[in-house]
């Protein structure tokens, strides 16, 4: 049995344009293309499909993929190695969920207190269960963006890299407090926040009004991205969403 191109787009949750990326760097072929020009895959593509998805998660580049299948002889196996290391994964977010909600309580209380945070707590628990992360493989769907995020990376030091995620966690808890705050999602200061996010993806490459809306999107319809925002406060992937959405009609339109 084998199924179409679309049917595995939507088993899946990976678009369309996305296995045929995967496809065009020889990482998933499809197992034929039929006289339609349309790509059918089989129970064995479905299988390696759900190992990149599952390295993809585990923030595990394409290039290494495509050697870690390559390298492969038992499926079974293979899978047992994914597992420890979703295992693995699931105990980093915990730990960073952790100290995130540490971090919204001790931030309340300093600002009750009136107080500097750090007076509370020692700074390094700020950071504690935070790990580098490479941001631009999770713009898999917009792969002109990855490939320019990627590039970017590349020239970065590590301490760089670190601070970019530090950063971007700062990012989603103050976005967390403006939720908090019932700041809807349209708020000036939202879109202040939101601005700064498409100011920055545009220094990578130029994005539209659809596209941004798409990222937007994604913030919900990936379960890796949402899993971040939802570690933050529950409903902040559909509040970074609608604001996105926001900022588009009002100031890209």
């Amino acid at each position: 049995m084998d199924w179409p191109i679309a049917e595995v787009a939507r088993m899946s949750g990976v678009t369309a344009r996305t296995l045929r990326h995967y496809d065009e760097i020889g990482l998933l072929p499809p197992a034929r293309i039929g006289s339609n020009g349309h790509r059918y895959y089989e129970e064995h593509q479905l299988l390696l499909l759900q190992q990149i998805l599952v390295l993809r998660a585990l923030d595990v580049g394409l290039p290494e993929i495509g050697r870690v299948l390559a390298d492969q002889v038992d499926t079974v196996e293979a899978l047992r190695g994914h597992h420890r290391r979703l295992l693995a994964e699931r105990d980093r977010l915990n730990a960073l969920a952790a100290t995130v909600s540490r971090t919204i309580a001790e931030l309340k209380q300093s600002r009750r207190d009136g107080r500097p945070m750090t007076a509370i707590n020692r700074p390094e628990n700020l950071f504690e269960g935070i790990q580098p992360s490479r941001y631009e493989e999770n713009l898999r769907d917009f792969p002109e963006l990855a490939e320019k995020a990627a590039r970017r990376a590349a020239a970065l030091t590590p301490a760089e890299i670190e601070a970019g995620q530090r950063e971007r966690t700062a990012l989603m808890i103050r976005l967390a407090e403006h939720m908090a705050a019932g700041a809807p999602a349209d708020a000036g200061p939202m879109l202040a926040e939101i601005e700064g996010q498409h100011r920055a993806l545009t220094e990578l490459h130029p994005v539209s009004a659809d596209e941004f809306r798409a990222i937007g999107r994604f913030c919900v319809d990936n379960e890796q991205w949402r899993a971040a925002y939802e570690a933050i406060a529950p409903g902040l992937a559909a509040y970074q969403r609608d604001a996105i959405e926001a900022y588009a009609d009002s100031r890209l339109a």
